[in-house]
């Protein structure tokens, strides 16, 4: 089953085909599917709107199957922030050393047990007939003083989910991607596919 993942981001797509390669699913990039200057407005407010506006925008031009995640980081002491605006919290898009100095500086005199965060995913997946399947996997965790291990991306260095002693940028690529907002989401959405005879 060949499905487009509507992202650019090479790291999502690694961490999609790790995690989807025992599904049965032929995931091709928006490059490899020739939409590779393609830029699709991420205009919801929630992950769950993000997520199938990205999906819908893929399948209404190729009439094909497309999957899009839209994920992000809620920390509790600053209201859910970043959120939806996790790629581009200090300002430009995917300044990812940027976004994380900015969480870490709001955080600065905030105690270990109000650092309390979560890891947010929501996949969509879009249909040519337009119907959707949608989940949404959350990894609960909290965020650490400093940046710790050189893996992974985005807020990984500074995630360390509950039970612990490391974050996600410590951890192999094998142990993120099975515990992981992105698989515990692909898991769920597996099962609704499953339900559903595919």
């Amino acid at each position: 089953m060949r499905i487009i993942a509507a992202t650019q981001n090479s790291h999502k797509i690694e961490e999609l085909n790790a995690i989807t390669k025992d599904f049965g699913m032929e995931l091709v990039s928006m490059k490899e599917a020739g939409l590779g200057s393609l830029e699709i407005e991420e205009n919801g407010t929630t992950f769950e709107e993000n997520s199938f506006i990205k999906a819908k925008a893929i399948t209404d031009l190729t009439g094909e199957l497309a999957i899009a995640d839209d994920s992000g980081l809620e920390v509790d002491a600053l209201s859910g922030a970043p959120g939806v605006h996790s790629a581009r919290f200090a300002g430009g898009h995917g300044n990812d050393a940027a976004n994380r100095q900015k969480v870490l500086q709001l955080l600065q005199n905030v105690p270990d047990e109000k650092r309390t965060a979560r890891f947010v995913c929501v996949i969509t997946l879009v249909r040519p007939d337009g119907t959707k399947l949608a989940a949404r996997g959350t990894v609960e965790g909290r965020i650490t003083e400093e940046e710790l291990g050189d893996g992974g991306f985005g807020y990984d260095c500074i995630f360390m989910p509950d039970g612990f002693d490391v974050t996600f940028a410590q951890m192999d690529a094998d142990q993120k991607n099975r515990m992981s907002h992105r698989a515990r989401a692909l898991a769920i959405l597996r099962e609704e596919w499953r339900k559903e005879g595919l």
